[in-house]
């Protein structure tokens, strides 16, 4: 007979006697009895990290692994990650947040950077929240919660700032997941001119391409946005320019990118050459495609409380007498302004019908912002 056995039977006969000898109430008897279980039923479920990333600033582009192990965990059950920088961040992405448990108790993901971690052992019933301002904490399906800093630091991004347009812009100086490729980025391959145009290059160095991005250095919010671009018809159809709000920080609001972009996509045979879109790109209607002619353009973006309204002229004027070339308005899903910041992009997608084959450059003569 076990320990907990014999001292469950003899607590019965006891209180059994005092029971039928002075009543003592039942309620109070099943809370004496339910003790003997107490060393087992006070397991709890723990949920721990075996791998940290660095503390570090996030951003789309600042991604690590981070690992981990559970104790206890009960079928259905599975890990939650969050990363802090600013907020607390959901991990990878809003649309993928439940993390596997493994049959040896195990658990790892890649996560965006913070400055501090949190894993959380939940419940088939919990709905994970992109953002937290609170740090998580056990209760409503969360079982069980670790929280960790950072291990060691990360350096900024390195950057080179360029001016152009009366605005400074930050060049992207390392490498980035797009397009379904990691693309490499030069400084060297944005520039202005005499004039002040900003030229952007993709150039194969060392049997790599390398491409071109800038970041605003300022957020402007709502208001109308004009870039000046000249002639884009020669671009391959590996080849995309982005010219496209982005927000870091929010992801509750899909990181509040809008975009003007030029491409085909890697599809040589594609007719629409260019769209607009606001994320998520997935969901119905969230993407305009159009064909885009040759010859010098201006692209507009009026941002408005929910609406997103583009317009594509001939030529570099804004006017009235300018002719559309195509114009889209979006009412739902319209992101609201945050710290959203500016980025012109020139990048390599991954195509096997038509792989990129040559340098390719394009040249924005002006960028335009009015409150």
């Amino acid at each position: 007979m076990g320990l907990f056995d014999f001292a469950e039977k003899f607590l019965r006969a006891i209180f059994g006697f005092l029971v039928e000898r002075w009543a003592l109430p039942l309620a109070v008897l099943c809370a004496l009895l339910s003790g003997c279980h107490s060393s087992e039923a006070g397991k709890r479920p723990v949920i721990e990290f075996t791998e940290v990333p660095p503390a570090a600033e996030g951003g789309r582009d600042r991604v690590a692994t981070i690992s981990g192990r559970v104790l206890g965990a009960t079928a259905g059950e599975r890990v939650v990650v969050y990363a802090r920088s600013g907020p607390w961040w959901v991990q990878p992405w809003p649309e993928k947040p439940f993390i596997t448990i493994q049959s040896d108790s195990t658990w790892t993901t890649p996560t965006h950077l913070g400055y501090d971690y949190a894993a959380l052992l939940v419940t088939p019933g919990y709905d994970p929240p992109p953002t937290m301002d609170s740090t998580p904490a056990e209760g409503r399906n969360v079982v069980a919660v670790a929280i960790s800093k950072g291990v060691g630091t990360l350096p900024p991004n390195p950057t080179k700032l360029l001016r152009f347009s009366g605005y400074d812009w930050k060049v992207r100086m390392t490498p980035a997941d797009r397009g379904g490729l990691n693309n490499l980025y030069d400084a060297d391959n944005a520039w202005t001119d005499a004039s002040g145009a900003l030229h952007m290059r993709i150039a194969k160095r060392s049997d790599r391409w390398t491409c071109a991005q800038l970041v605003l250095s300022q957020s402007l919010g709502y208001g109308t946005y004009t870039f000046v671009v000249r002639d884009t018809s020669h671009l391959q159809p590996a080849a995309v320019l982005s010219m496209h709000t982005f927000d870091g920080w929010g992801a509750d609001e899909h990181y509040r990118e809008m975009d003007i972009e030029v491409s085909r996509w890697g599809d040589a045979t594609s007719k629409p050459n260019a769209q607009y879109a606001i994320q998520p790109f997935y969901v119905p209607g969230d993407v305009a495609r159009f064909v885009e002619p040759s010859g010098t353009l201006t692209h507009i973006l009026r941002w408005e409380y929910g609406t997103a309204n583009f317009t594509t002229t001939r030529g570099s004027s804004v006017g009235r007498g300018a002719t559309v070339v195509s114009h889209h308005v979006f009412t739902s899903g319209v992101p609201t302004p945050g710290q959203e910041r500016v980025e012109l992009m020139l990048y390599v997608v991954a195509s096997d019908k038509s792989p990129l084959r040559r340098n390719a450059e394009v040249v924005i003569e002006k960028f335009g912002y009015l409150p």
